[in-house]
């Protein structure tokens, strides 16, 4: 059974601390949502998109990159990614003066294939996910690259496990905590470093319905693979689970939701009138959960909610908001 120490979060974190931002908490309080749960429930919002490249990334990178030899980095690393990973080893290796080859699907989001190579990586495009992971794969054994994995191992979780350390520091007195799931490598550490510090916090994590790896890994008691994945959460969207991140979520998390495409635009719409915020859909999941599947389960109690990312582009993004179910509570 895979484990990480409160030790190696905290060594973790400091290693990677040039390179990161402190990202705040926001009690969220707002009419909107105050009118959508009960009176007595509290709900903190930790807002990770204001991290470097706009999502959560940067940690899992820089967790495994800090750490190659001088050898390694000399070669460079590759990435594969629906697009925020791509960007965040992007920018990894700009500010610790590597090489970067990342591949993406010719599909991905196009801010986010700017923003990967604004960071100065170079970026291939493959036609799917099936032919991205081979073209990244044969990358790294070609050219001797380091493959940084986007959710898969123990310096991934490492990283993203610093989130949820600085997250319970700050708002202290969490009773319950969601977090985004696509491969696992955010619901991982997060929930990992939250269960260490404080045992007693239930920890959630949320999919997509139209790809629910984790579900049916946690159901047959081993990682599954997805023939296909359908949601607008292309960020939640891995095809697979795998065995590290699988055990570590299977392991501190204390349940599973999914929510489907509508519930993400209701929260894209809701975060945005009342938090002004404009985030994708795999930010919006969490606090979908909230108002959704989780709502009965955190009633009167003190909540924390994470928003994981916002590599949209505004065109998306309106497409989005205009598609979003209309809010009962937005009417009265």
């Amino acid at each position: 059974m895979p484990k990480i120490l409160l030790a190696e979060i905290r060594e973790t974190a400091e290693l990677i601390a040039p390179y990161i931002l402190e990202t705040p908490v926001h009690s969220w309080s707002g009419r909107e949502i105050t009118g959508m749960l009960d009176a007595n429930t509290e709900i903190v919002l930790k807002l990770e998109l204001f991290q470097h490249t706009g999502t959560f990334k940067p940690r899992g990178a820089l967790s495994r990159m800090l750490r190659l030899s001088s050898e390694e980095r000399e070669r460079g690393v590759t990435a594969v990614s629906a697009g925020n990973h791509a960007i965040a080893v992007a920018y990894a290796a700009s500010v610790l003066e590597m090489n970067a080859k990342v591949v993406m699907v010719r599909t991905a989001n196009p801010a986010r294939l700017a923003a990967a190579r604004a960071y100065g990586a170079e970026v291939l495009l493959a036609d799917d996910g099936p032919s991205a992971f081979a073209m990244v794969e044969k990358i790294a054994s070609d050219e001797a690259r380091t493959l940084i994995h986007p959710f898969e191992g123990r310096y991934v979780s490492l990283g993203t496990a610093t989130l949820g350390l600085e997250f319970i520091e700050q708002a202290a007195a969490l009773e319950v905590l969601i977090v985004a799931i696509g491969g696992g490598g955010l619901a991982s550490g997060v929930a990992a470093a939250v269960k260490l510090v404080r045992p007693e916090c239930r920890i959630y994590g949320v999919e997509p319905a139209g790809a629910d790896s984790m579900h049916r890994s946690f159901a047959a008691g081993a990682p599954q693979r997805l023939e296909r994945t359908s949601t607008i959460a292309d960020s939640l969207a891995p095809p697979m689970a795998l065995p590290f991140s699988f055990a570590m979520c299977r392991d501190n998390l204390d349940g599973l939701v999914t929510v489907d495409d509508g519930e993400l635009r209701r929260a894209m719409a809701l975060l945005y009138r009342e938090m002004k915020l404009v985030v994708e859909p795999a930010g919006a999941a969490a606090v979908a959960a909230a108002i959704g599947p989780l709502r009965e389960v955190i009633e009167a109690r003190r909540i924390g909610i994470v928003i994981c990312g916002s590599n949209i582009d505004i065109g998306t993004f309106h497409n989005h908001i205009r598609d979003a179910p209309m809010d009962v509570a937005r009417l009265s």
